[in-house]
């Protein structure tokens, strides 16, 4: 399971015209489910993304998490973190989990980072979507639950 967590002082996801996630302070997550991820990889990227310290403290230094800063979490699906370009131009996305355990995973992540005190809002799984944010710093980390960066 990959995810790109962005800093956040605003963000929001719109599917056509409709609202369908909004946040004030917090982070943009763009979670990607590959092949073989289970909940033992949702469980550990719940876990690192509402810990992350990436908030300033009082003396500007990043030194806070999420939850210390009481902010929110933007999750968005994003099976193009499983793009692999190695051979071409043209992204494959083989590595990428079926849509159906994708979802059920993609939920499952949600549901676990508010169990760890982090409000979430979400876009729409599988749906051309429009995300809009302000990244703060900027301030963006790669996690993969595989831990290869």
């Amino acid at each position: 399971m990959r995810a790109v967590v962005q800093r956040v002082s605003r963000a929001e996801v719109r599917v056509e015209e409709s609202l369908s996630g909004r946040i004030e302070t917090g982070l943009l997550v763009l979670l990607g489910v590959g092949q073989g991820d289970d909940e033992k990889a949702a469980d550990y990227l719940a876990k690192k993304v509402a810990g992350l310290r990436i908030f300033e403290d009082g003396e500007g230094r990043m030194s806070r998490s999420v939850v210390d800063v009481r902010g929110g979490a933007l999750v968005v699906s994003q099976f193009t973190l499983y793009g692999d370009v190695r051979k071409g131009r043209r992204p494959s996305f083989d590595s990428a989990a079926a849509p159906e355990e994708a979802n059920r995973l993609y939920e499952y992540f949600c549901e676990r980072l508010r169990g760890e005190g982090v409000p979430v809002e979400t876009g729409v799984f599988r749906a051309m979507m429009s995300v809009e944010l302000v990244n703060e710093g900027p301030v963006t980390i790669l996690l993969d639950s595989e831990k290869t960066f």
